[in-house]
């Protein structure tokens, strides 16, 4: 059972350069940015006023009215991108055995706008009981669907739910690397033959008050207020911070003999998955790169490649001062020679840092890549930096023979993932 191999049959997206896979691969060669001014909550008084916001979309085209109102938007965009993974998987449940199906879907924060917005009612009913002495006031109160809105494994159980899927199901979570955390546990279970397919990936839904405040008391985000369309600038000498957006990315892995068996659409082959920890700082990467080099290293290993073998790398890429630099040293340790000959980029400079979805809509921008042969840019690149010189695809998407790909992304608390793609012949 160890040695089946995993591939990729479907995906679905939410993003804030595109609703759907197709409409997201469109933005992505095309270099568009999605960041714009924060419409969510009045951010004018918030040292960052931009985000990377989810547009134009109305959930009441795919749930009813009544299970949105019991949902946290987390919730309902990994619901919509599951459902359009999943039909276009072609998966139907009632020809395939349900209880072999196992879904791994993450967030890195969860129903924050839930937690304010319950919190903020709490603490304004209890300021405006101003009674009589001797009077006790009111109990508190709080919605019956606050904590199941909330809580992160919510949406991996709402899929469950809706679908009867009986195998394993949970999220992971690990900050910025959780939905790629998430594939890498979904590759396992099929490896070790606990699951046939697996719905998998991350959400996240955190352009709030207190999501960019607390971002912002961090110092993480840019604050190019005057010019947020080119605000996430990753590898650019001027970059000074990320963008944080939202949305959802999910992917259907499944065992090859079980896609191959039901005529399935095979997009690539997930053949390596590395997992490392920095184990050096709260926020920061480590400054030489040393857990991004060996988590790359153990993804090339596990699939059974060499560093030259790979083509093209998605970067995690964030537009941070150090972070950027970090991985620049990282690929040139594990690479060498070959770091100047491979195709790199961010996509984060268009869709901003998804945080716990991150590493899902960069995994599906990957494959992508591999099924359309071609390099999505970096953009919004204007001046170089010495530190970081190598080939980022800047401005302009390349069209290039990719047979080995890797994701990149890492997480606060030291979290590092690479997940190696590689097309199927």
């Amino acid at each position: 059972m160890a040695s089946r191999r995993v591939v990729v049959t479907g995906m679905g997206a939410l993003t804030p350069i595109g609703l759907g896979v197709s409409a997201y691969w469109d933005g992505l060669r095309n270099g568009v940015s999605g960041a714009d001014y924060i419409t969510h909550f009045d951010a004018s008084r918030f040292p960052t006023q931009f985000a990377c916001e989810v547009k134009n979309f109305d959930p009441s085209l795919h749930l009813h009215k009544r299970d949105i109102r019991r949902m946290d938007l987390f919730s309902i965009y990994a619901i919509v991108a599951a459902i359009e993974a999943i039909e276009d998987a072609q998966l139907d449940f009632n020809k395939i055995d349900k209880s072999r199906v196992a879904i791994v879907l993450g967030s890195g924060i969860g129903g924050l706008k839930t937690f304010e917005d319950e919190m903020k009612k709490y603490f304004v009913e209890n300021l405006s009981q101003c009674l009589p002495e001797g009077q006790a006031p009111k109990g508190p109160r709080f919605s019956p669907f606050f904590i199941p809105k909330m809580i992160i494994d919510i949406a991996a159980g709402h899929i469950s739910m809706r679908y009867g899927i009986t195998g394993p199901n949970y999220a992971c979570v690990s900050a910025c690397s959780t939905s790629a955390n998430c594939i890498a546990d979904a590759w396992m279970l099929i490896k070790t033959g606990m699951a046939d397919v697996v719905i998998t990936g991350g959400s996240e839904a955190a352009v709030t008050e207190s999501g960019v405040g607390g971002f912002n008391a961090m110092k993480a985000l840019s604050t190019r207020n005057d010019d947020p369309k080119t605000a996430s600038r990753p590898f650019d000498k001027d970059r000074d911070g990320f963008v944080l957006g939202e949305g959802s990315g999910v992917l259907i892995l499944e065992a090859y003999e079980h896609a191959v068996e039901r005529g399935a659409k095979i997009y690539a082959e997930l053949s390596g998955v590395g997992l490392t920890a920095d184990a050096y700082h709260l926020t920061a990467p480590h400054p030489d790169g040393a857990g991004a080099a060996a988590v790359m290293r153990k993804a090339i290993e596990s699939a059974g490649k060499q560093p030259q073998d790979v083509d093209y790398i998605n970067l995690h890429g964030t537009s941070t001062p150090l972070g950027d630099v970090a991985e620049t040293k990282a690929i040139k340790k594990v690479f060498g020679e070959h770091a100047y000959k491979l195709s790199l980029s961010s996509t984060k400079s268009m869709t901003g840092h998804l945080l716990g979805a991150a590493g899902a809509i960069e995994a599906i921008a990957t494959v992508l890549a591999i099924h359309h042969q071609t390099i999505p840019p970096t953009i919004n690149h204007f001046t170089d930096d010495p530190e970081c010189d190598l080939d980022y695809t800047f401005n302009k998407a390349r069209s290039k023979p990719i047979k080995v790909a890797l994701s990149n992304t890492f997480g606060f608390g030291g979290h590092n993932v690479c997940l190696l793609f590689e097309k199927v012949e």
